[in-house]
Order: C-alpha cells, then structure tokens, then sequence
C-alpha cells in the first residue's frame, strides 16, 4: 500500500512515521514525502529511522508523488511559517485576534491554501482515483469542505483536538483508557473544526458530564477545566474545544499577544533553528528534532494558559493516531468510532445538508458515517452559522475569484469587529500577497 504525505518536508512528519512503523498491519510498505522544499524533505528525512518494511522516498513533484496512491495526507502550508507571522501581526494590527486557525488569521491562511488544496483535490481525482484523501491541512473545516466539491466522499478532515478533548474528560473522571479504547464510552461531541463542544459523556447508558462539571477538583485536573474554568463550564453546560478560548475570552488572549511574541514567531525561531542545525549536523538530526518537539507541544497555545501544560495534557491527543485509526477502517480494517469532518447530511438538520461539520462517525470501508448526536444549542449554531458562513464566502472567493466574497468572508467573522477593519485586513493580505492579489479582482 502507498501512503503519500503531502506536506512532507513539515516538522510533524516524524509523528506519523513513528506511528506507521508501530503498525505494522496496516500494509503500508511505501511512505512517499511530498515537499516543495527539497531542503525541508532532505532534514526531515535524516530524522526517520531507516525501515526495512516501509520504503521512503522523497519528491518535490506532487503529480510524481501522488500517483496511484491509495491514501493521501494533506498537512501543507502554503507560505510558510513566515505567512502565518505576517497573517498574526497583521490581524493584531488591525486590532483583532491574530490566530492562525480562527477570524482573521485563519481567514487569512484559508485564502492563501485553497488554491494549492483544490489543486492538489483535482491531481488526486486524476491520478490517484481510488484514494482518499485525509485532510489534516488547516483551516481543516474549510479546506475539507472546499475539496469535497472535487472529491465528494473520498476527503475527510481530522483534528487531534476532539479526541485528546474526550481523552482527557475521561481521564478526569477516572475512567479507564481500556474502556475508552474498547469504544464502550459515548461522547457527544458536535461542531466545526476548532468549534465544538462536548455535551455529554456515556458509560454503560449513564452519562457521567454532568459530575465532571459538578466537581472542582475534576475540573482543576486537566487543560479545558483550567483553561475555561468551572464557573463558566456550569454555565455552558458542556466542555468547549480549546480553540473556543478564542470566542469566550478575546480580550484576554489579545492583551497575551500583545505582551509578548506571537505563536508563529516562537514556531519560526524554533523551526529555524532546527532545520538549520539539522543541515549542518545531519547525524544529529533525531535529537534536534526530539527537544524542538518537546518545546512546541510544551508552548501549545501558551497565549490562552498561565501555566506549563502537563504531562496528562501533552500526551491528550495524537492527530498522527487518529489518521492511522481512520486509514485502518477505511482499508478493510474492523469498524471504529471517531470524531471527524464530513458532510452534515442530517445529522443536524439546523444546517445545511452539504456543510462539513465535526461528529463522531462509523468509519468503515464505505467511508465515515456520522452517528446520532443531540441537536445544537442556540448559542452553539450561532457560533458555527457565522464562522462557517465566512468560511464558505473564502471558498467562493477564491472559486470566483471576487475581492468582493473576500471582503465578506472577514466582514462575516465573528471575531472581526467592523467592516473597516475587514477591508483593511484585506488590503493588507493582497498587498503582502501578491499571487493571491492576481486570483482576486
């Protein structure tokens, strides 16, 4: 089986080799890195331990990569670390929140990759057709949605944010991981990309949400309990993905910002300094690459926390493992359960039937399936109404190529405080992109 992974000269590609090599029974025995980089592919791949079973081979043309693939991963990122910086202090510039994957920022990283996702949607559909294609490129929502209208069925978007969310709910409330594992615990988790919630939590048929939210000391034991406090988690009833700190606490995390570094900056110091120090001491790579690892997950959204992330919380997620977990039961491998982005359908039938939302599903051989969940709150669809509507106006921007659907997309952002302000962010985003300015008129 060959697995491709687009975005293969990027900081995480270890992750997914490591996991590759522990699952010797998925079949994969090709493992092709695409990169535009030749430098970046050449660095990480002095950190990949040599495999008998899993040949690796390194290419810089997409067609060549992804030929007769049987499965893609998609984790690029279009500009670099260098466009997320200038995405973020752009965003603080104008006065609004500057993250890479929500308002303005993401808005921002959303135009600048869906040119290259839907190119590289229509090279699978053309060269690769029995692929699938897993989506791990951000903003994951929106680009997952974007290539559905080339490849329908055959893309799913995943995140590690939801499934590290339950892990560590459950660990809070003691239960153990044999359990989770065994898929005998329920979660109800519904959403977007990066905007969710998890509304109940069910063992044996009783669902035990409501005493995790009940106890201080549960709460106080890992990153969302701390990072949204009790107080607030009663009120909403549920436990938010991490990345609606963003939404809840906004003047917060842009007084963070504007104390101090923004996360792109401290990621491109450090990935600097690893790809540089890892081409001049090839031998070394591994160990250079270990400790830069150990930093970042360390430094994970520090903007939205007072304090060093735990051991419990380092280790909550995995994007790596659910990819592989949704590889394996796409394969013909047993059924399993996890919580992806696919089309609505009717599983909430607030929204529209073509939207890509985030819920658990049955991933099978026929593709991943959403599986029952409660209907959405009000504030809930509110939230993802809004957000998935600024989405969908970046995608018909770059679609038709109107200025006019991209001033929009950030006029609609909840997280952008006036059409002025959207316009400026646009200006700006045009004139510091120069090809995206060419596709927009």
């Amino acid at each position: 089986m060959r697995l491709v992974l687009v975005g293969g000269g990027g900081f995480r590609v270890p992750l997914v080799y490591r996991a590759l090599l522990a699952r010797r029974g998925l079949g994969v025995d090709e493992l092709v890195l695409h990169d535009v980089d030749a430098g970046r592919l050449a660095a990480i791949s002095q950190v990949l331990r040599p495999d008998p079973g899993v040949r690796v081979r390194l290419e810089t043309s997409l067609a060549g990569a992804v030929a007769d693939a049987d499965f893609v991963f998609s984790a690029i990122r279009v500009g670099g670390v260098a466009g997320r910086v200038a995405d973020e202090r752009r965003a603080l510039a104008a006065g609004v929140l500057g993250q890479e994957t929500v308002g303005a920022g993401g808005l921002a990283y959303g135009l600048r990759t869906l040119p290259a996702a839907l190119e590289l949607a229509r090279t699978v559909a053309e060269l690769a057709p029995r692929a699938w294609l897993i989506n791990f490129t951000n903003p994951a929502g929106m680009i997952t949605e974007a290539s559905r209208a080339v490849l329908g069925e055959k893309v799913i978007g995943i995140c590690d944010s939801p499934v590290g969310l339950v892990r560590r709910a459950c660990r809070a409330l003691r239960i153990p991981q044999a359990e989770l594992q065994a898929g005998e615990v329920v979660a109800d988790y519904a959403g977007i990309n990066h905007l969710g919630w998890l509304r109940a939590l069910r063992l044996d048929g009783r669902d035990l949400l409501p005493g995790l939210l009940a106890s201080d000391t549960a709460l106080a034991s890992f990153e969302e309990g701390r990072l949204f406090g009790a107080p607030l988690l009663r009120a909403l009833g549920a436990v938010p993905n991490e990345y609606l700190y963003f939404y809840y606490r906004r003047a917060e995390v842009l007084a963070a910002l504007a104390a101090g570094p923004t996360r792109g900056e401290v990621v491109r110091r450090e990935q600097e300094e690893f790809y540089a120090a890892a081409a001049a001491r090839p031998a070394e790579a591994a160990e250079l690459w270990e400790a830069t690892r150990r930093r970042r997950e360390e430094s994970y959204l520090a903007e939205a926390r007072d304090q060093p992330r735990d051991a419990h919380d380092l280790a909550g997620g995995g994007y790596q493992e659910v990819a592989l977990d949704l590889m394996q039961a796409l394969s013909g491998g047993p059924a399993s359960r996890s919580i992806v982005n696919v089309a609505n359908g009717a599983t909430l039938p607030e929204l529209p039937p073509d939207l890509v939302i985030e819920v658990p599903c049955r991933v099978d051989g026929t593709g991943a399936h959403p599986l029952p969940v409660a209907p959405l709150e009000l504030h809930q669809l509110g939230l993802i109404a809004s957000v998935r509507a600024s989405e969908r106006a970046a995608i018909e921007a770059i679609g038709t190529g109107s200025a006019a659907a991209a001033l929009r997309a950030f006029a609609l952002s909840p997280l952008v405080d006036s059409t002025a302000t959207a316009q400026r962010l646009l200006d700006g985003l045009l004139t510091d992109d120069p090809a995206l300015a060419r596709i927009l008129t």
